[in-house]
């Protein structure tokens, strides 16, 4: 039987982030993704990569956003475009347990899109031009216990599928790292 397990797009390939400037995060990250992946990989479980709808959306030279940015109707019909595809392929090999076994979905905490537990919020808008109080806005971004805006449309389309209860929902997070280990021993 061969396991399978869906990962956010830039678990796969961290091109597509935004460029991050917190070293020290970036480092814990980066270990555990390095991690995760040499386990999963070891073990024969095949990975399939979500797509990243900010970089179908933005870019690579996008800014780096907050999810209440992203909480919007025109967002969220991008990221169900995106997803639509991905419920299709998920309903398939379900659709076949004999032969495949479906170990979740992996996201990646602390995104606006794809963080699943924990996400950015901030009070973010407008042009950064001429603004005297950049730097009071910009320390307005928090972490926030909720889902990003991708990872909330992911969860209300495998509820519509009536496939939610079959497929498990879990963030790549450093502080919290044995949550995502934890899926690739089922």
């Amino acid at each position: 039987m061969q396991k399978i397990l869906f990962v956010s797009h830039c678990i796969l390939n961290t091109a597509a982030k935004v460029v991050l400037f917190n070293q020290a995060a970036i480092d814990a990250e980066e270990a555990l993704r390095m991690q995760f992946l040499a386990k999963a990989i070891g073990e024969g479980i095949q990975l399939v990569q979500l797509p990243c709808p900010e970089f179908t959306l933005y870019g690579s030279r996008r800014w780096g956003h907050c999810s209440n940015q992203f909480d919007n109707p025109f967002f969220r019909e991008h990221c169900r475009k995106c997803l639509g595809p991905v419920i299709q392929q998920l309903r398939e090999y379900l659709a076949h347990p004999e032969r495949f076994q479906v170990l979740g979905i992996v996201g990646v905490d602390g995104s606006p899109s794809c963080g699943v537990d924990h996400t950015s919020e901030a009070d973010w808008h407008g042009s950064f031009g001429g603004r005297t109080d950049l730097e009071q806005v910009l320390k307005t971004q928090r972490l926030v216990d909720k889902s990003g805006i991708f990872i909330q449309e992911l969860k209300s389309m495998l509820a519509e599928a009536c496939i939610s209860e079959q497929v498990p929902v879990i963030g790549l997070f450093a502080p919290e790292a044995e949550k995502c280990m934890a899926l690739l021993e089922k």
